[in-house]
């Protein structure tokens, strides 16, 4: 397997789990029970940290040198 081939995989897997992030994330908006919302959210947010992404609804640091 040569380099590109694994970095297409990755890539892929990094597509998926962004989807699975956003079906979760719809799942939590549309749950009535607080309990189950928060677990999903807590969910998403776990798979959202694998993938390397920030949290948009938090604030960032401004600085570039940290």
């Amino acid at each position: 397997m040569s380099a590109a081939d694994k970095s297409r995989g990755r890539e892929q897997e990094q597509q998926q789990l962004r989807r699975q992030v956003r079906e979760i994330e719809q799942a939590a908006e549309r749950a009535t029970d607080p309990q189950e919302r928060q677990r999903l959210q807590d969910k998403a947010r776990r798979l959202r940290e694998q993938t390397g992404e920030r949290d948009d609804r938090r604030p960032r640091d401004l600085d570039p040198m940290t």
